[in-house]
């Protein structure tokens, strides 16, 4: 597998830019340091795992990651790998580490053309750390737009910069 890649900041989304994102209208003063790391070949399937640390002292209900769905084509993100376990009917229950997966327009306001990955609760001064499947489409480097937010609020970074990060996959 290819050294993992760090997360490349940008000032602002930009709609010139494939798989980006709009900013969402709602702000979470939260602040919440993040890393992301691919490990992902260059054909077949890896991992996108995102780490999160609530630098605050207060809850946060649930951590949502957004990505453009159109990504798919390209990389498609999953919180599992589907297993005959997943499938067996009658099979043993699954606990599910994620609250919700949703790709949008969403019943809980999520837009049109998003998929959004909700975990939680993120418990202050925690870390959580999500994996992510991450199976290509086509080969070669991708890059994406990732936001973190609770709801339809983006938190605010350790700088106190948006929560939000433009991930390069080699």
């Amino acid at each position: 597998m290819p050294a993992s890649s760090a997360p490349a900041l940008t000032p602002a989304a930009s709609s010139a830019l494939p798989f980006s994102l709009r900013l969402p209208a709602g702000r979470d003063p939260r602040a919440v340091e993040y890393s992301v790391s691919a490990r992902v070949p260059a054909t077949g399937t890896g991992q996108l795992v995102v780490t999160v640390t609530n630098l605050t002292d207060r809850l946060i209900g649930e951590l949502v990651l957004r990505w453009p769905t159109s990504l798919a084509a390209r990389l498609s993100l999953a919180p599992f790998s589907p297993s005959m376990q997943r499938i067996a009917d009658g099979g043993p229950p699954l606990v599910q580490p994620w609250t919700k997966w949703v790709e949008g327009p969403g019943e809980g306001g999520e837009p049109a053309g998003t998929t959004s990955l909700g975990w939680g609760p993120l418990l202050p001064r925690s870390t959580l750390v999500v994996t992510l499947v991450a199976t290509r489409g086509v080969a070669g480097p991708v890059a994406f737009d990732l936001q973190l937010l609770t709801g339809e609020a983006i938190l605010t970074g350790a700088d106190g910069n948006l929560a939000r990060t433009r991930v390069q996959v080699p």
